[in-house]
């Protein structure tokens, strides 16, 4: 013997997520300063599979238990020409009243158009507008 200990450190174990632990710690990945290696080795996980719940948060395919209230798919959009128009007046039919403005994300899009959605937006739905906004 050469007196040589060799030491394995990793996240070698399997271990099953719950859906809310994954939603969770995807959330922790968006929170300001956070990076989804710190956030990863925090939790035990590995950054990859993080990155691959983000990705299943943003394709709609992790998403939380329901809780039996049904939820519509329709999100209420209203479609700026610039920055200087007002929200007040709608480019499609009028919406449900808006939620808080702290609920709120606002996008602005490289062409001067403003998306805001709250905090319950489809994400499915919210890409497919996105995407025929860039077109």
């Amino acid at each position: 013997m050469d007196g040589t200990i060799e030491i394995i450190t990793g996240r070698e174990r399997r271990r099953r997520w719950s859906t809310s632990e994954k939603l969770r710690i995807v959330a922790e990945t968006f929170e300001q300063g956070a990076t989804v290696g710190d956030v990863a080795a925090r939790h035990g996980a590995y950054r990859s599979l993080v990155f691959t719940w983000r990705r299943q948060v943003r394709d709609g395919l992790l998403t939380a238990e329901p809780t039996g209230e049904a939820v519509s798919p329709f999100v209420p959009v209203r479609l700026l020409d610039g920055p200087s128009q007002s929200m007040d007046r709608p480019v499609a039919a009028p919406s449900p009243p808006s939620p808080s403005p702290s609920s709120m994300v606002e996008i602005s899009l490289p062409s001067g158009s403003v998306v805001r959605v709250d905090q319950h937006v489809d994400a499915r739905a919210l890409r497919r507008i996105l995407g025929a906004l860039r077109e």
